[in-house]
């Protein structure tokens, strides 16, 4: 399964794949092994590399915090497969938005470059991957603030590519 996250108005790619009672996570193309485990009045205790985490998800109203120990985050979850997290895609979160790309491969061509005004879901990039193009659209309605690739530079998933504010 693959999200996308904001967390206080940054937004992250996440990849969780059941292994066994485990999970192994990759935040931003980073790999973790991850134990979790549910408790009651839905907190959650999580074993990161040997370090423990109490987690515990609240909603007030539409704002949804995650509270870990006693730091407070807002946050926003959105699954790229579900049609309401794609309707909403251009006001999900307010600030830089960053653009990633969702599979190794190969930025063949730019077409909103930095500096450029963008709608939300117009195309700014095109990676090539498995001899198929993909344009990486948007994720908000601004400009392009900067952008990490140039055409011809091969990307690993997770990497970020450009950013929107």
């Amino acid at each position: 399964m693959i999200y996308e996250v904001a967390i206080d108005d940054r937004s992250h790619q996440v990849e969780l794949i059941r292994i066994g009672q485990a999970w192994r996570c990759k935040l931003d193309g980073h790999e973790f092994h991850v134990d979790a485990v549910f408790f009651r009045g839905g907190v959650l205790s999580i074993l990161i590399d040997g370090r423990s985490y109490e987690v515990k998800l609240e909603t007030a109203g539409t704002e949804t915090s995650i509270v870990v120990g006693n730091e407070r985050f807002r946050a926003v979850v959105r699954d790229p497969r579900s049609l309401r997290s794609r309707r909403r895609g251009g006001d999900f979160v307010p600030g830089v938005k960053t653009l990633t790309a969702p599979m190794p491969g190969k930025v063949v061509r730019i077409l909103a470059p930095a500096g450029a005004e963008v709608e939300a879901g117009q195309p700014v990039l095109v990676i090539e991957a498995m001899k198929m193009q993909n344009e990486l659209k948007s994720p908000k309605r601004g400009r392009v603030k900067r952008l990490v690739v140039s055409e011809g530079a091969a990307v690993e998933a997770g990497q970020t590519l450009a950013e929107v504010e």
